[in-house]
C-alpha cells in the first residue's frame, strides 16, 4: 500500500493543478483508472466545466449499511520554483525518504493515501459487508469550493451523500511535555469579514488641518485589535482538546489557556484562536489620490467566529474590543462554521487504531482555525460526521504546519504509509470485513 500511495503521489504532483486555473482533469482521469482497474463501479466525473470535473467512485456492499466517504481535492496553491530547493512539480523522493512537491501535504497525499487504500482491499476483491464505500476528489478547494464540494452538493447531493467522511485537516502528531497527542478535526470555525468605515472631510494635503483626515481616525482601531483579542467562547472540540492535554477548563477558558502557554508557548499559539472570535485587520484603504485628505477611511478585517455561533457573537466580540463610537460597521461575508459530535463509532475506530499503532499516544479532538470541504458536507448532510484526519507519525505538527502552502512543501514517505494502513483498516472496521 505504501509503494502504491507512493507512486500515485509522485504523479498526482506532477499534474500541475495550481489554482487558479485548476485544470484538474488529468489528475482525475488517473485516479479514475486506478479506481477503475481496482474493480470499483459507478465512477462518474461531473463539474461545472470539463477542465474542472469532480471524480466520484464508489464501491457497493452486500447489504444495507452506512456510506463512508473518503474526501479529498486536488488543486493546489501556488509555488514558485525559484523559491524551492527542488522543482515543486518533481514528485522527487530525495535520500531521506522525504517526498517533495506542491500538494505533498495539501493535499495531494491524503489523494494517494486514501485511493491506495481502497484500490488494495477493492483489488483483493474485498466488498463491504454493509453500505457503501465512496471516494470523492473535488476541484476548486482553494478558492472556496464554488466549482468542486459547493458545485457537487448543490447539483448532484445524491452523487455525494454521505453518512461518515474523512478529509483533510487534522492527525499530525502533536509532541506535549512527555506525551504523543493525535488530533482529529472535529469542526471548523466561520467567517465573519467585516469592514470597519471612518468619515471626515476631504481638503487638500498641502494644508493638513484644512480637511477632517478620516485615515488618521482609524489609527486608534488598529491599536485596539493590536493590543487585545476577545474573550473566549469555548466550544466542545477545544474543550476536549485541552482537557485531553490535561489542562481541565473547569468555567475558566482563559486560565486554561494560560497554562497552556506557559507549559508550550507554540501549541498554546496554535491553540489560541480556536478557542474563541478573533480579529485579523489586513486591509486598509483611504484616499485615492495622494494629494487629497479622504473623506472616508476602512479597514477590512478577517474575522473568525467558533462552529455553531455567528454574527450575534460575532458583533458582541468586536464591540468588546472596539467600543461604539467612531466607526461604522459592515459585514462583507457571513459563513457560519459547524461541527460534529466527537462521541462517535468512527472517532472510537480511530482510536482502536492508533492504540495498536502507537500505543503511548492519545486521540483528541481539535478544530481549524480555518475551514475545509467538511463543512460544506456537514451544512449538505445535517447528520453526516465528519472529521479531518490524516495521521502522521514520523513529521510532527511542528513539521507540517509551516509546509502546508510554502515553499519546499514535503512528506515522509513513511508517514504517506502509516495514513494508508490507517485508512483501509477504517473502511473494513466502518463497512464490515
Amino acid at each position: 500500500m505504501e509503494r502504491l500511495a507512493t507512486a500515485l503521489l509522485q504523479q498526482l504532483i506532477r499534474c500541475n493543478t495550481v489554482n487558479p486555473p485548476g485544470n484538474e482533469r488529468p489528475a482525475q482521469e488517473l485516479l479514475a483508472a486506478e479506481l477503475e482497474g481496482a474493480g470499483f463501479e459507478g465512477i462518474t466525473m461531473v463539474g461545472s466545466s470539463e477542465e474542472r470535473p469532480n471524480l466520484v467512485a464508489r464501491l457497493k456492499g452486500k447489504a444495507d449499511g452506512p456510506t463512508l466517504c473518503l474526501l479529498s481535492h486536488v488543486d493546489t496553491v501556488l509555488a514558485s520554483p525559484a523559491d524551492w530547493e527542488r522543482d515543486p512539480w518533481s514528485g522527487t523522493v530525495d535520500d531521506d525518504g522525504m517526498l517533495w512537491g506542491r500538494g505533498a501535504l495539501d493535499m495531494k497525499s491524503q489523494t494517494a493515501a486514501e485511493v491506495a487504500a481502497a484500490c488494495t482491499l477493492a483489488a483483493s476483491g474485498w466488498r463491504p459487508e454493509r453500505g457503501e464505500l465512496l471516494i470523492v476528489s473535488v476541484a476548486d478547494e482553494e478558492t472556496g469550493g464554488s466549482q468542486g464540494a459547493q458545485w457537487i452538493c448543490e447539483h448532484h447531493p445524491d452523487l455525494v451523500r454521505c453518512d461518515e467522511l474523512l478529509n483533510e485537516g487534522g492527525g499530525p502528531v502533536i509532541p506535549f511535555e512527555d506525551g504523543r497527542y493525535y488530533g482529529v478535526c472535529v469542526a471548523e470555525k466561520g467567517v465573519f469579514r467585516f469592514t470597519i468605515t471612518t468619515d471626515g472631510i476631504a481638503g487638500h494635503a498641502s494644508i493638513p488641518k484644512m480637511g477632517d483626515n478620516a485615515l488618521l481616525k482609524l489609527a486608534p482601531f488598529l491599536q485596539l485589535m493590536a493590543d487585545r483579542q476577545p474573550g473566549l467562547d469555548i466550544t466542545t472540540g477545544p474543550r476536549g482538546m485541552l482537557e485531553g492535554l490535561g489542562i481541565p477548563v473547569d468555567g475558566d477558558p482563559a486560565g486554561a489557556l494560560a497554562e497552556l502557554q506557559r507549559r508550550d508557548p507554540i501549541l498554546g499559539m496554535l491553540v489560541e484562536p480556536m478557542l474563541g472570535v478573533s480579529l485579523a485587520p489586513t486591509k486598509i484603504s483611504a484616499s485615492k489620490k495622494i494629494n487629497v485628505i479622504p473623506a472616508s477611511a476602512e479597514i477590512r478585517v478577517d474575522c473568525r467566529v467558533p462552529p455553531g455561533l455567528g454574527r450575534e457573537l460575532a458583533e458582541r466580540r468586536i464591540t468588546e474590543v472596539l467600543g461604539t463610537d467612531g466607526y461604522r460597521l459592515d459585514f462583507t461575508e457571513q459563513v457560519p462554521g459547524n461541527e460534529s459530535p466527537v462521541d462517535t463509532d468512527l472517532f472510537r475506530t480511530i482510536e482502536s487504531w492508533i492504540a495498536k499503532e502507537d500505543p503511548e499516544a492519545k486521540v483528541i479532538p481539535t478544530i481549524l482555525a480555518g475551514f475545509t470541504d467538511s463543512r460544506t458536507f456537514r451544512n449538505a448532510f445535517p447528520e453526516c460526521v465528519a472529521y479531518g484526519w490524516f495521521p502522521h507519525k514520523h513529521q510532527t505538527l511542528y513539521e507540517t504546519a509551516p509546509l502546508v502552502h510554502s515553499a519546499n512543501e514535503r512528506i515522509d514517505v513513511r508517514d504517506l504509509g502509516y495514513a494508508t494502513r490507517c485508512y483501509a483498516h477504517i473502511i473494513k472496521e466502518r463497512l464490515g470485513s
